[in-house]
């Protein structure tokens, strides 16, 4: 007989066990290479699973891989961001299925990089699933509500899944830990500068302008 047909009667404190309250959830805002990035900031909460991978990143990053509410390993994993306005995580991977679900506020859930991003905005209970192999991110936009933190569920199948993030998100890691400034797509153009010639032209013209102002001002 398959075990799944052996039913047992279970206890009540057994049963507790797998209980969280989300009042008694323990985050972590650290952990993952993207971490301290000030446009990356956010708390992670394990909740279900998350059982730390034999390498690499845990999808939640190391500390809160270390203690789950629900400490078990049955193929999948339940967990809980909770991010200001343009906060969330760099580009990355993980080796199973990613489901968002957003709980509170709006989140935009990015995938591809570069000129082939595409995204989709969520409301409340909107979900989104990524399959294995597509970059992906995720990020707070309730610009309407400025400075409130807002909460994502995220559930990530496995029992031990991991986190890779793409060659730009490492290197935007990487170039903050050395405190290089971090390489962007499209800088911002300095402004022109007014020729010298045009300059003088105009100089009579604002002068007249500037004397009629100070003489509106004595009156």
């Amino acid at each position: 007989m398959e075990a799944w047909k052996n039913i047992r009667t279970w206890t009540r404190p057994e049963m507790l066990k797998r209980v969280a309250r989300f009042k008694q959830l323990k985050g972590s805002d650290g952990g993952l290479p993207d971490s301290k990035l000030p446009e990356c900031r956010r708390k992670l909460y394990a909740v279900i699973g998350f059982q730390p991978p034999a390498e690499g990143n845990s999808p939640v990053g190391a500390n809160a891989s270390a203690m789950p509410a629900i400490s078990i390993a049955e193929g999948f994993n339940l967990g809980y961001c909770k991010a200001k306005p343009g906060k969330g995580p760099l580009m990355h991977n993980h080796d199973t299925n990613e489901t968002f679900i957003a709980m509170t506020g709006r989140w935009r859930a990015e995938w591809n990089e570069g000129e082939k991003m595409e995204y989709v905005d969520l409301g409340p209970y909107d979900v989104i699933s990524f399959p294995v192999g597509v970059a992906r991110r995720f990020m707070n936009v309730t610009y309407d509500e400025p400075g409130k933190e807002h909460l994502l569920m995220f559930i990530i199948g496995g029992d031990q899944p991991q986190a890779e993030f793409t060659p730009a998100a490492t290197q935007r890691c990487e170039a903050f830990a050395t405190g290089r400034a971090p390489q962007t797509a499209s800088p911002a153009r300095a402004p022109r500068r007014q020729s010298t010639s045009t300059a003088r032209k105009d100089a009579p013209a604002r002068s007249a302008r500037l004397r009629r102002r100070a003489r509106r001002a004595e009156r």
